[in-house]
């Protein structure tokens, strides 16, 4: 196995442990043990990580991919701290027991995330025009 490929094998690995940190945060949203500040911080988290829309766009060269290799496993980092360690054990084998069954489609969810954007591009906008006209 050549340098290159281990490294890619590796960068593989850490993507997969990433993609399963999400769904954990995911599950723990729907945990009742879970606080509200924790399951809001932990939605936001995964609505940002399966966003189509970044902070910085990828087309721009290293930075693009800057917040998706720092702020979206931070963020997770931090939701994973705030949320309580049997809760994260629960979910962690809820999402390794899904992610084995293979790629799920939820079109809920799908759907609440792009609501979740729209919610806020509006209200920015909304805020953005009262600035401005004041």
């Amino acid at each position: 196995m050549t340098k290159e490929s281990a490294a890619f094998q590796q960068i593989k690995s850490k993507a997969r442990l990433l993609k399963r940190e999400a769904f954990v945060l995911y599950f723990a949203y729907k945990d009742h043990r879970v606080a509200w500040y924790a399951k809001l911080f932990a939605i936001c988290v995964v609505a940002y990580a399966f966003s189509p829309i970044d902070l910085i766009p990828d087309f721009i060269p290293i930075l693009g991919y800057l917040d998706d290799i720092i702020l979206v496993p931070f963020g997770v980092w931090i939701a994973l701290k705030l949320i309580p360690d049997e809760v994260v054990r629960d979910c962690r084998a809820k999402a390794e027991d899904l992610m084995s069954k293979g790629k799920p489609k939820n079109w809920f969810m799908g759907m609440l995330f792009i609501a979740l954007w729209v919610v806020c591009g509006i209200w920015i906008s909304w805020y953005c025009y009262r600035w401005l006209l004041s």
